[in-house]
C-alpha cells in the first residue's frame, strides 16, 4: 500500500500535540492512532486490533526487553547509590574542587565524556550526580540536561568502542561490508565522518564560555535561575529519584558511588559491552558490597532495586510509545518515502548532505535510531558505490542523523533519560536545547556537502 506524504502525518501530530499540551506520552499516543485510522481506512482493516497487534511487536521484539530490563536495571542501580549517600558524597567531593559555574559545568562535561560505554548509563549517572552541584553554582536544569544529553549518543558513536558503535558495526557485518567479527574495526573508517557527534560534543565548551549566546528558551531559563535562584523550572512533570538515605548510622562514603561504578564498566568491557549483563553483575555486586559493609538490610536492598526499577516506568512507557510510532512509520513507508523524494536529488557530491538532512527528518519526527541504522544502512552502500561516492562517509551521515534524532527529538529515550535524571521535564529539556542541537545540525550540513566534494 502506498502511503506517501500520508505517512509524514502521524509524527507531525505528535510533535504539534507535543508543544501545545507540553506532554509527552498522549500526544504519542494519539500520534499512533491517528497512524493505524489511516491505515485501517486505506487497507479497510480494524485499527484498534492494528494498534494493539503492534503494540505486542513491539513488547515482544528482543530489543524492547533490552531496553527495559537495561534501562530499569540502571534506575535501580542508581537507587541502591543514592540510597546509600555515596552518589550525594561524591557529589560533594566534585563541588570542594569546583569554584564556579564554568569549573562545574565542565566538570558534567568531563564526566560525560568519561562515561562513554552506553548513552542510557552516560545520561542517568552524569545528571544525578551533578545536580546537586550545578545548583551550587545557580545553573538551571535545562541547561545540565542539554550538556548530559549531548555527551551521551554524540560522544557513544565517536569513541572506538561503545554499544552504538558495536551495534553499527553489527550492521555493517550483516551487509557483508564488513568481514564477520571485523565490523567495529571497519567503523573506525567511519568514525571521523560522524560530523554531529563532533560538532555537537565541541560545541558544548563553546556555550560553557559564552562563546556561542543562548537563545529562546535556555536564555530564559539561565535568566530565571539567576534572578530567582530555581533550578528546576516550573510545572516539572517528571518522575525523579528521590530516595531516603540508609538509616545505618554509617557517613556516606565516595567509594559508595565510584566502586559500583567501576565494576559496571569493567564487566560490560569484560562482556563484549552487553550493557544488559554488565548492569546485572553491578546490581547484584553492589546489593552484596552494601549488605557486607552494613549499609541496609536485605529487605532494604531489594525494596530499593525495585523502588529504582519502578523509577523508570514513565521513560519507558514513552520509549515503549515510540517504538509503536516507528511501527506506524513503517507500515506507512516513512523511510522509503522520505528516501525516494531526495533519490531524484541525488549526485555523488550532494548524497552524503542530502543522507543526513534528510534522514535527521525521520530520526527527529519519530524518535528511532537504531532502528533507522538497520533499514538505511543497507540501502545506503549500495546506492553510494554506485555513483562513486565515499561510502564511509555517507555511513558518518546516516550515523550522524541518527544521533540528531537522539539527541534532539522530543520523545527519544535520550532525551527521557536525560530530564528523568536532571529533573527536567523532556519538553522544557527538548525544546530549550532545540536551538543547540539545530546549530549543530546546519554546521554538520555545511560539513557533508564539503565533504561531499573533496572526498
Amino acid at each position: 500500500m502506498n502511503y506517501e506524504v500520508l505517512s509524514i502525518i502521524p509524527p507531525l501530530v505528535v510533535i504539534v500535540l507535543a508543544i501545545v499540551t507540553r506532554t509527552s506520552f498522549e500526544p504519542l499516543l494519539v500520534g499512533c492512532i491517528v497512524g493505524f485510522l489511516i491505515i485501517g481506512y486505506k487497507e479497510h482493516s480494524n485499527f484498534f486490533t492494528d494498534f494493539i497487534a503492534s503494540l505486542y511487536k513491539v513488547l515482544e521484539d528482543e530489543s524492547t526487553v533490552w531496553v527495559i530490563l537495561v534501562c530499569g536495571l540502571y534506575g535501580s542501580l542508581i537507587g541502591l547509590m543514592v540510597r546509600s549517600g555515596g552518589a550525594v558524597r561524591f557529589g560533594e567531593t566534585i563541588l570542594q574542587k569546583l569554584r564556579s559555574e564554568r569549573a562545574a559545568l565542565f566538570g558534567t562535561w568531563g564526566l560525560g565524556l568519561f562515561i562513554f560505554l552506553d548513552d542510557y548509563l552516560s545520561a542517568l549517572t552524569v545528571g544525578i550526580t551533578m545536580r546537586k552541584v550545578t545548583d551550587h553554582f545557580r545553573v538551571p536544569r535545562e541547561k545540565l540536561a542539554y550538556i548530559v544529553n549531548t555527551t551521551a549518543a554524540p560522544w557513544c558513536v565517536i569513541v572506538p568502542l561503545s554499544t552504538w558503535t558495536l551495534f553499527v558495526g553489527s550492521v555493517l557485518e550483516k551487509c557483508k561490508f564488513a568481514p564477520a567479527g571485523q565490523g567495529n574495526h571497519v567503523y573506525l573508517s567511519v568514525i571521523p565522518f560522524v560530523a554531529y557527534g563532533w560538532i555537537s560534543v565541541f560545541l558544548i565548551p563553546l556555550v560553557i564560555l559564552g562563546i556561542l549566546p543562548l537563545s529562546g528558551k535556555m536564555k530564559r531559563a539561565q535568566l530565571r535561575s539567576a534572578t530567582t535562584g530555581e533550578t528546576i523550572p516550573p510545572g516539572n512533570t517528571m518522575a525523579a529519584l528521590r530516595l531516603e538515605h540508609f538509616a545505618s548510622g554509617k557517613s556516606p562514603k565516595a567509594i559508595y558511588f565510584i566502586l559500583p561504578i567501576v565494576v559496571l564498566l569493567a564487566s560490560t568491557f569484560a562482556l563484549n559491552f552487553d550493557a544488559l549483563k554488565g548492569v546485572m553483575i553491578a546490581v547484584v555486586f553492589t546489593f552484596i558490597y552494601y549488605y557486607i559493609v552494613r549499609l541496609a538490610s536485605f529487605q532494604q536492598l531489594s525494596e530499593t532495586i525495585f523502588t529504582g526499577f519502578n523509577s523508570m516506568v514513565y521513560a519507558l512507557a514513552l520509549v515503549v510509545m515510540s517504538y509503536v510510532l516507528k511501527e506506524v512509520g513503517d507500515k506507512m513507508g516513512l523511510t522509503q518515502y522520505v528516501i525516494g523524494g531526495v533519490k531524484p536529488l541525488v549526485n555523488r557530491q550532494l548524497l552524503p548532505v542530502l543522507i543526513f538532512a534528510s534522514l535527521c527528518l525521520i530520526t527527529y519526527t519519530t524518535g528511532s535510531s537504531w532502528g533507522v541504522y538497520a533499514v538505511v544502512i543497507p540501502i545506503v552502500i549500495p546506492l553510494a558505490q554506485s555513483i562513486g561516492s565515499n561510502v564511509p562517509l555517507n555511513i558518518g551521515a546516516v550515523v550522524s542523523a541518527g544521533v540528531f534524532g537522539s539527541n534532539a527529538c522530543l520523545y527519544s529515550d535520550a532525551t527521557i533519560l536525560s530530564a528523568q535524571s536532571t529533573e527536567c521535564s523532556n519538553y522544557d529539556h527538548s525544546i530549550s536545547q532545540l536551538p543547540l542541537a539545530l546549530t549543530a545540525f546546519v554546521l554538520s550540513c555545511v560539513a557533508y556537502l564539503a565533504l561531499g566534494y573533496v572526498i
